[in-house]
């Protein structure tokens, strides 16, 4: 018995997490067994890399910061994904391999056949069915995530989110490169539009894609 493995993408502020989040409740409302998790993090061990990773005082070469995301992914494989999707459970994962295509492989210039290789030694088979690509300008993407966090006294910004604007537009066009090579796996969505309306369209992709009933 297997389940099914579904993962949510996007440049900082997208408001992937939130519906990600959203996705596993609807299907833990509807009895579909579902585990949430995130990258880099999920585990004990991801987890402290994750905090190592986004600490703004955090000095990370390129590769070094490639290693380390490839080194959380394979943990969060072995120990939660491979297992749950062994179990036959839905996984919801915020952010996973694509990540590293569109933010080390592009965004850092490290090369994407590099990335791919390095991501195919820490996944095995453990890959995405169905991926979602929450899509939206840069501006937008900071006004809606970390300028807003950090005006309502939530948090400042992490390490990545103190990366200069060009950065971040390398990243989305990182993240529709490859959705224009991966059509079949990698859905776009247009995360301008309201909440409710973006929950219910990746629901019904979802519906579709496993034939089940998400209530």
């Amino acid at each position: 018995m297997s389940g099914h493995f579904v993962t949510f993408e996007g440049i900082e502020g997208s408001g992937k997490s939130t519906v990600a989040r959203g996705v596993c409740e609807a299907l833990k409302r509807s009895s579909i067994p579902c585990l949430f998790t995130r990258e880099p993090g999920g585990t004990a061990a991801s987890e402290k890399i994750r905090d190592l990773l986004l600490d703004p005082e955090s000095s990370i070469a390129p590769r070094t910061e490639l290693l380390l995301y490839v080194a959380s992914r394979a943990q969060l494989v072995q120990e939660v994904i491979g297992p749950a999707l062994s179990e036959g459970r839905f996984v919801i994962c915020d952010r996973f391999m694509d990540a590293s295509v569109a933010y080390q492989g592009w965004a850092r210039g490290l090369g994407e056949e590099l990335v791919s290789r390095l991501n195919d030694y820490a996944v095995g088979e453990c890959r995405p069915e169905l991926t979602f690509l929450l899509d939206l300008p840069v501006e937008e993407g900071f006004r809606r995530g970390p300028r807003r966090r950090e005006e309502q006294g939530l948090r400042g910004r992490d390490r990545l989110e103190l990366e200069d604007r060009d950065f971040h537009e390398r990243v989305r066009e990182g993240y529709l490169r490859l959705a224009e090579r991966e059509q079949e796996r990698i859905v776009v969505i247009d995360a301008r539009a309201p909440f409710d309306e973006v929950l219910a369209l990746i629901i019904g992709n979802i519906e579709e894609r496993f034939n089940v009933k998400i209530k």
